[in-house]
């Protein structure tokens, strides 16, 4: 599949380039985001560059990866969303977050809402996990407003996990606007 931006009714998502780092990585150290997404790990500047090429590459040869998430009117980037592959099995998990200034918008829920469809629509994928962090709450949320239900627990380099999964036959889009634009 070629490199595609997402739009929704608020949103605009388009896969993250180099030029994205500095964003990213702003976004990332934001203690309230790093505290569940790094573990509350303060990472540099060359780990953030070796997620965005991993995500570049991962588009390249697998035909998606992570977008840059941004209101649809505005020119600065308020969050992530999309896949990677975890685990043995090469599962599909979906990520997201936004900035802590958009915190309590749906706008997390509506870009994972987005994401989905595309992995199940455009992807083909049958089965799409996330996972969070025990006390991160406010992903659970998301991830059962998006329908998804718990899968499992496990523990990952000594942090526990909780995994939640959606099938794509119990996957029900929402009603919102959703278009996927080819990108050059």
């Amino acid at each position: 599949m070629k490199r595609v931006e997402i739009r929704t009714e608020r949103l605009r998502m388009r896969p993250w380039t180099l030029d994205d780092l500095d964003d990213l990585h702003r976004l990332w150290t934001d203690p309230n985001v790093r505290k569940y997404l790094w573990d509350d790990t303060v990472i540099s500047r060359e780990q953030a560059e070796s997620v965005i090429a991993s995500s570049i590459e991962s588009f390249a040869t697998a035909g998606f990866g992570m977008w840059g998430v941004y209101a649809k009117d505005e020119e600065s980037l308020i969050g992530f969303c999309g896949f990677r592959t975890f685990g043995d099995d090469e599962e599909i998990e979906i990520m997201y977050g936004v900035s802590p200034a958009r915190w309590g918008q749906g706008l997390a829920s509506e870009a994972a809402q987005a994401v989905l469809r595309c992995g199940f629509e455009e992807h083909g994928f049958d089965l799409i996990y996330a996972g969070a962090d025990p006390p991160n709450t406010a992903s659970f949320r998301v991830m059962e407003k998006i329908g998804m239900r718990f899968a499992k627990r496990v523990h990952l380099n000594d942090v526990e996990a909780i995994y939640y999964v959606l099938s794509k036959a119990d996957f029900q889009p929402s009603g919102s606007v959703y278009e996927i634009v080819p990108m050059p």
